[in-house]
Parts: structure tokens; sequence; C-alpha cells
């Protein structure tokens, strides 16, 4: 066994069996064990005190939109990794859409590995694309190491990532399911909003009128019988409609490999509190009413929703405006994603073990990535450290963002992260990222 290099104490470390006072022994880049709080440091190991100050797993997000190569003046490896190092993120996995070309080749996957190589501060894994046409390329992308297949059922806002019909979903879905993969869907049906009034402008009600519940509601159905009708593993993508929670319950009930996200946006921003040409607050699906937030949480609480990722989808100043019906669709909130919704659930009465569950554990599990997720012996040496009751107001110019666009601006949250650890490295320090070095991940978490 390597020898111990480091052992981090807290009064208060977040493990899969609960919050207590540990020591964290570090070797090789993996956890060797959480020992007792008091036990004595190994010969030639470094020992950092984080007080009272929480030591958690490092965060999985799951659902980022780092746009490069193609659209690098929207976001990029090093900024979108930098963000994440300085947010408590250790781990993401990039989307398949929005950079040029997008993952729906092996060709492609390499050209975007390529750029990523040199310029990770985390770990980076990558999601491929299910597209009308591609459906022979699917299992060379799940060999090639992919964590699996996002599609959209309504058009994605750009050209080149069309979004799939029933058939084709269907065909998708059927071939993913013949090697075990995992399909991913932003589901919106594409009818109901067709039907809805698309009226523009800069009225925040006439944008979410655009995008009716409704929509949401008849595309996760379609889903949950997709995977009835096929055996396919499939996860519903941030999801934002709590009418859709009971069809989702009653999947999991059945024994479907059903599963499903939200975002930190909807779980924080109301509809109410969206001023009328503050085009930073769409997204799609968009931020609905409190009510249906309480219902979000309600959901997340009982376990219909198993986990809680950025969907960090940037784009330049310019992009965001006019008008919520010409403004890009995405929130930034790759570095706010820890404090915003600890903000949030400590106000409801949630712990940290739950915020960690929610935001490390069970996006870990969904791509498979069995090294991260946890503070237990054996898992990379990935942490967050958080002073859970400090607070700071949002300061767009602070955040490491390409373009410091956030709805979140002037806000006050709580959970200041102190410093970020990556497989035993401290790789950001009160906010201040260090030289890169992250890994790419691929399937079954080998690095290249």
């Amino acid at each position: 066994m390597p020898a111990v290099e480091l052992l981090l104490r807290s009064t208060r470390v977040v493990t899969p069996d609960g919050t207590r006072p540990a020591s964290v022994a570090v070797a090789d880049g993996r956890i060797a064990a959480v020992l007792p709080y008091t036990a004595e440091l190994p010969p030639g190991a470094v020992r950092e005190d984080l007080g009272d100050d929480v030591l958690l797993p490092g965060l999985v997000d799951t659902h980022v939109h780092v746009n490069d190569p193609g659209r690098t003046e929207w976001e990029g490896f090093r900024s979108a990794t930098r963000a994440a190092a300085a947010g408590g993120v250790t781990t993401l996995v990039d989307m398949p859409l929005n950079s040029l070309p997008p993952t729906t080749t092996v060709a492609h996957l390499r050209v975007k590995q390529a750029v990523a190589e040199q310029a990770v501060h985390v770990d980076v894994g990558f999601w491929g694309g299910a597209v009308p046409g591609n459906t022979g390329d699917l299992q060379p992308l799940h060999a090639a190491g992919v964590f699996g297949f996002k599609c959209f059922l309504s058009p994605s806002g750009v050209e080149e990532f069309p979004p799939l019909g029933r058939s084709q979903l269907e065909a998708a879905a059927a071939r993913i399911a013949e090697f075990g993969g995992l399909l991913i869907v932003h589901a919106e049906d594409p009818d109901r909003l067709s039907a809805a009034p698309q009226r523009g402008g800069p009225r925040y009600a006439d944008f979410l009128a655009s995008r009716p519940r409704s929509a949401e509601n008849a595309a996760v159905t379609a889903v949950v019988d997709v995977a009835r009708r096929f055996g396919t593993r499939v996860h519903v993508l941030h999801l934002s409609s709590a009418d859709a929670l009971p069809v989702i319950a009653a999947a999991k009930a059945e024994g479907l490999p059903v599963s499903a996200e939200t975002c930190p946006h909807f779980l924080t921003l109301t509809a109410e509190e969206v001023p009328d040409g503050a085009t930073e607050f769409k997204c799609c699906p968009p931020i609905r009413e409190a009510a249906n937030q309480d219902a979000l949480w309600a959901g997340l609480a009982a376990g219909t929703v198993d986990c809680v990722v950025s969907d960090h989808s940037p784009c330049t100043t310019v992009l965001k405006f006019p008008d919520f019906g010409a403004a890009w669709g995405g929130i930034s909130s790759l570095q706010l994603g820890l404090p915003a919704v600890w903000t949030a659930a400590r106000r409801r009465g949630h712990t940290l073990d739950d915020v960690a569950r929610w935001m490390s554990a069970a996006p870990a599990a969904l791509a498979g990535l069995a090294r991260k997720g946890a503070v237990e012996a054996g898992r990379d040496a990935d942490f967050a450290v958080l002073a859970p009751d400090g607070t700071f107001t949002v300061d767009p110019a602070a955040l490491h963002h390409r373009n410091q666009v956030t709805a979140y601006a002037g806000r006050t949250l709580h959970g200041v992260v102190r410093s970020t650890w990556l497989r035993g490295r401290k790789i950001a320090d009160h906010g201040t990222p260090t030289e890169p070095t992250g890994r790419l991940l691929e399937r079954q978490h080998t690095d290249r």
C-alpha cells in the first residue's frame, strides 16, 4: 500500500455514513482511510487542519456545456474548469452540443479530447450525442468511452444538433439498450411547444407561457414509455415541471430504469421574481412559479429526483439580448451551484449530507464514476472544503466563467468554498485555481 502523504482533519467530514469529526488519509491520489479525528500523523505525511470548515466530497457535475471547440467565445475547457475548481466541482461531464463539431462520432470525440487534454483544471468526461442519422455511431462512441447519449425531443437551438422524432428516438433507444448504454433526454414535446403562444418580447410571463409544463409532462411520459418498451436506461434532464414527478415516481415503483435531475436555478429562483427584460434568467425549460419549486424540493427529498446538476449553458453577453424571444436560453452557474443550493437547502431544513448526495454521490452513480462521489476509502481524494455559515454577495466580475452573465448577480449566498482538492492536490484556494492538473475520463473511469 502506498505511504500516506496527506492527512486532512476537520470536525465535520461528510461521509456516506453521516457527518462526523475525522481525519482523512490520502495516499497516491486516493483516500486510504477515514480515521478518527485524533489519529496520529503518519511518518512523512503532511497534516492540513481544516478546523470547523466542512470537508465534502468534490462535486460531480454531469450537465455542463463547455462549447469547446467551435464556440469558445461562449466558454472553453480552461475557463469552465477554472470556474468548476473555484466552486468545489472536481469532475464534470461535457455535453455533446454547442461545440463544433458536436460529439456525434468517434472522430468528433477525439477532436474534443485533443482540445481539452492540456487545459482542464478538474477531471472531465464526455457525453455522446444521439441525432438523426447517427444510430450506427452510438456503439462505437460507447466503446470509445462516452458516458451515455444526449438527445433532444424539441429543437436544441443549434442547427448541427437536431432533435429526434418519435421513430428516431425509438431506434436510438433500442440500439442503446443492446449494449447497455444510457440515454439522457431533453424532454420537451415539440408539438406542445408549437401550440403554445410565441410572443417574444421583454415580458417574462410571455416567455413562461411559451414553454408550458404540458410540454415537459408529455415528453417525460414518452421517455418513460421508451424505457418500458425497450428496457433502455433513461435519464430525464433538467426537470422543471413538478407535474411530471408522479410519472417518474410511478416508473421507479414499476422498476423501470428511469432517473431524473433538476438544477440549482429551478430550486432557488422563481418566476415571480424575474423582472421583465431580465434575460439572464432565460433557460429552457424555464424557471417556474414558487409553488412548483416547492413541489420540486419535495420530489428531491422523496428521491423521485435523483441529482442536482448545473446545466451550465453560457453564451456571449450579446446573445443574452435583446428580449426573451431572441436571447440564448441558458443559466451560467457552474461556480455557484454549491452555495446556491446550500442557501436554499438549509432554509428548508436539509443538511450538507443531503447536498453531497444530490450533487456528488448521485451524479457520480449516474455516470458510473465509481471512484468519485464520496469520502470513503478507495475513492479518489477529491474534496470541497466549505465554510457553510459564511456568506458572500455574487459579483459577476469575480466569476471565472468566460462571460460574466449570471442570474445570481447581487444575491447573498451562504457557503464559501475555501478550497478544492483533486486526487489529494489543492487545485483552488479561496477562489483562485492553480495550474491545470485535471485528467480526461472515459466510461468505467479509466484515465486517458
